[in-house]
């Protein structure tokens, strides 16, 4: 069971930063105006305006950003701005027993879902693969609603109400949802932060990698044996890959039919307009017979 993570109220502080790619700060306002929209209060971190070639800051400065993020007593949620790449680069050198002492929101996804990996299993904290906030004049009114979730305990109930579904295997699982982007996955794979999947039901997204790359990658993940053990599989969005749904989906199926265990595609969660928010480390029930990921409340 993961660490409670307390919701956010009206009026709170929160902390943003950038552990990744460096931003543009021209399109800085858009995002702070959407967290005043939820009656957010926030401090920007120094990584928003530092650069360090393509990141947003050096390693150190962004390590450091993140830590005074956690110590702050007044800061209820850090949501990261952007993704691009630079966070498995602080990942070895962050605090974990002070993030689990002092447990609060982090939210981002695509790159983040390193230290999402890292933070599940070092800090035991349900964490948030959801929008960046760089993306929040773009995302669609249903992805927005999803931060509500942060306030007060919600049943999340994903059905082809939002999207239509596609099941690769039948059956039934519940376990506990880790994942997120398949190429930040599989670059866990061999370190410390080597994501743990058994007993797990496993998001995975991608975008811009061509069906050989996701062939590769999902090769990768199960010479590794991380497709041996899980509950389920959850196939999110997987878009720019040059090839049409029923290609990937054939690959899919190459990997995970014949493991016994539900799998369903279609999912609205990563690169694309539609992304919702999904509680990492949250206990959930996929069913595909009913066509539904059921993520169950007061775990998070």
């Amino acid at each position: 069971m993961k660490t409670t993570v307390p919701h956010l109220q009206k009026g709170d502080l929160v902390g943003v930063v950038a552990l990744s790619s460096r931003v543009e700060p021209e399109k800085l306002g858009e995002a702070l105006s959407f967290l005043e929209e939820l009656g957010l209060h926030y401090i920007v971190g120094d990584t928003i305006y530092a650069q360090h070639h393509y990141l947003a800051g050096d390693d150190d400065i962004r390590l450091a950003d993140f830590h005074e993020m956690v110590k702050n007593q007044q800061v209820k949620a850090i949501f990261c701005i952007k993704g691009g790449y630079g966070s498995a680069r602080i990942a070895e050198k962050i605090d974990y027993a002070l993030l689990e002492e002092n447990p609060k929101i982090f939210w981002g996804f695509s790159d983040v879902t390193y230290l999402h990996c890292a933070i599940n299993e070092y800090a035991n904290l349900v964490t948030f693969h959801g929008p960046m906030l760089m993306a929040t004049s773009k995302i669609d009114n249903l992805s927005k609603k999803m931060f509500f979730q942060l306030f007060s305990p919600m049943e999340i109930q994903y059905t082809e109400a939002i999207s239509p579904l596609t099941t690769i295997a039948e059956g039934v699982a519940r376990g506990e949802l880790i994942g997120g982007n398949l190429h930040r996955l599989v670059n866990t794979v061999g370190t410390k932060f080597e994501v743990c999947t058994d007993g797990k039901i496993l998001l995975l997204e991608e975008r811009g990698e061509a069906i050989a790359k996701i062939d590769a990658m999902l090769q990768q993940l199960k010479q590794a044996r991380k497709l041996e053990q899980l509950a389920g599989v959850v196939l999110g969005s997987f878009i720019e890959t040059g090839s049409d749904e029923e290609e990937l989906h054939a690959v899919m199926k190459d990997y995970f039919a014949e493991l016994g265990i539900p799998v369903m595609a279609g999912f609205k969660f990563g690169h694309e307009y539609t992304n919702i928010a999904i509680p990492l480390g949250a206990d959930a029930i996929l069913d595909t017979q009913e066509k539904v990921l059921k993520i169950l409340p007061g775990v998070y």
